[in-house]
């Protein structure tokens, strides 16, 4: 019986290396300025989730110009498109590498000369990145393809550019629209700021943490500031939810298991002398296992009607868009450390110890294929500006780091 443990790739395997491999770091070396440049014409150019309709014609048309048949979905948004690698077919089973495009709605507090020029729109999330670094790595394989007919494995390469990941659309759209079928195997990259540039980040088995959006309302009687006594005071209840949950959720589940519940939104009210009727809370539950998320789900709407109870208001509990951990698949984090090896000191390779606690829609793709995704370092010293921050950026040469690994990764599970 074949277990994950075979299936990950030995050490010497990284010794050993490809032929093509001189040629792919060659590629990068010569095109890395282009990268760059392709980079900032899109950092400075954001589109929020599922409006990214010039991101995607720009991506579209660069891949038709590499000689890629490549099209945009229905929707108007997002870009597919297939290289046959080889002796490929239409019908070969695809590996596929996926790039996010969206950006965040949030102001881009940078003083360079990329910065956005769309007011409240930035990329503080990497996509920019992500989407330059697989439209480069659809060169390499090109250039490959074409220079290196006889030494290419046989394989249908899938370039994937999604639209709202930061809405946790886009892979939905991607997966209800087919564009995963044929699939056997998938490959994604992040950015990541807590690692130096030159740095890959490379983890097995759960890598992201479940998401559960939760929507709270508060409502009851509400009146004038001066007699709170004749009201149910829903503002304070709130305050007191507020407070009642973030003490009691941490102590709810076994300590050792990583989770985060943290509230983002708070309206209610709209002046200063007047208590309102209504007061909605929104925020995150993250967790990374399936029985203590669903412990903390119930503890949240528990919580909420005790302290509806107490107050005599009523408490409305909402859980939207659940998304599941992104679980990276053995044969697959193995090519992206083995590939990782390849291009770096060993010591720059990090065996990352823990999942992120952020949410990525790239764990839909695994629902229905293996795959796997890497953190890509970015950071030109410690401390660096965090994701989602308005003064987010990268140092620029870790495209071509990411561009190589990735390059070498698809070229060893297509030999497979």
């Amino acid at each position: 019986m074949t277990t994950d443990r075979d299936l990950r790739l030995h050490p010497h395997d990284a010794a050993a290396g490809h032929p093509l491999e001189p040629a792919i770091d060659a590629f990068a070396s010569e095109h890395q300025a282009a990268w760059i440049a392709y980079r900032r014409e899109r950092h400075c150019s954001p589109e929020a989730s599922g409006e990214e309709t010039e991101t995607s014609h720009s991506v579209c048309e660069r891949l038709k110009s590499l000689g890629i048949p490549a099209f945009i979905p229905n929707r108007g948004v997002g870009v597919v498109g297939d290289l046959l690698f080889g002796n490929a077919t239409a019908e070969t089973p695809a590996i596929a590498i996926r790039a996010d495009i969206d950006a965040l709605r949030m102001s881009d507090r940078k003083d360079v000369g990329y910065a956005s020029i769309k007011d409240g729109l930035a990329h503080a999330c990497g996509h920019d990145v992500h989407t330059t670094i697989v439209l480069a790595v659809a060169e390499v394989l090109t250039h490959l393809n074409q220079s290196a007919a006889a030494e290419v494995p046989s394989a249908r390469i899938r370039f994937l550019f999604q639209a709202a990941e930061e809405t946790c659309d886009g892979a939905t759209w991607m997966i209800e629209d087919g564009m995963l079928s044929g699939v056997r195997s998938i490959l994604g990259v992040h950015v990541e700021p807590n690692l130096l540039v030159g740095q890959i980040g490379i983890r097995y088995g759960v890598f992201t943490a479940q998401v559960d959006e939760v929507f709270i309302t508060v409502s009851g009687k509400g009146g004038h500031a001066a007699r709170p006594h004749s009201t149910t005071d829903p503002i304070q209840t709130a305050a007191m939810l507020m407070s009642n949950l973030y003490q009691m959720l941490p102590r709810s589940i076994d300590v050792r298991d990583a989770s985060v519940f943290t509230i983002c939104q708070i309206n209610g009210g709209h002046t200063s002398n007047v208590i309102p009727d209504e007061v909605s809370i929104a925020g995150t539950l993250r967790t990374t296992d399936a029985a203590g998320r669903e412990q903390l789900l119930q503890r949240i709407n528990d919580i909420s009607q005790s302290v509806a109870i107490v107050t005599g208001n009523t408490i409305d509990v909402n859980f939207r868009h659940p998304l599941g951990s992104v679980i990276n698949s053995a044969a697959e984090t193995s090519a992206l450390e083995v590939s990782a090896r390849q291009v770096l000191d060993n010591q720059d390779v990090v065996l990352l110890d823990r999942p992120s606690m952020g949410g990525e829609d790239f764990a839909m793709y695994l629902d229905h294929c293996p795959g796997s995704q890497m953190r890509l370092g970015c950071a030109a010293a410690q401390p660096w500006p965090h994701l989602h921050s308005p003064v987010f950026d990268i140092d620029e040469s870790a495209i071509a780091f990411g561009v190589r690994v990735l390059s070498r990764a698809m070229l060893l599970l297509a030999m497979k």
